[in-house]
């Protein structure tokens, strides 16, 4: 393998902008097809996650979970990208899930910042 210049390939690049910008080089463009609702299922299916278990990892409700499932919504923006990852990489997630340590359920945890809210509240 051979060393690489970055200081000459950042040169190159820069070389290519103006060439394109001039209309003398077209660039090469890639498209990535994202995930869709109708792959969800699948999705999870490979990663071996229950739907209450997946919809924690990617950080959205079970109802929203279950809309994309019955293809009601689409997955937006970051959700997307997740999926693309679990899609092409589901070893990864796994081990990204497995290696994820359990958040013990407080009281406190589980009203959010209501509790936090009325401690500043009688503090102040």
């Amino acid at each position: 393998m051979s060393k690489r210049t970055i200081g000459q390939e950042i040169i190159q690049g820069l070389e290519e902008i103006n060439a394109w910008k001039r209309g003398k080089l077209k660039l090469k463009t890639y498209s990535v097809e994202m995930p869709k609702a109708a792959d969800v299922p699948a999705i999870r299916r490979e990663l071996g996650l229950s739907q209450p278990e997946f919809a924690g990892f990617m950080g959205v409700s079970l109802g929203t979970l279950r809309n994309w499932e019955q293809a009601r919504r689409e997955p937006q923006g970051p959700a997307r990208a997740l999926l693309l990852v679990a899609s092409k990489q589901p070893g990864a997630v796994r081990a990204a899930f497995d290696a994820a340590k359990p958040v013990a359920r407080t009281r406190a945890n589980r009203q959010g910042g209501r509790v936090m809210a009325r401690a500043r509240t009688k503090a102040a």
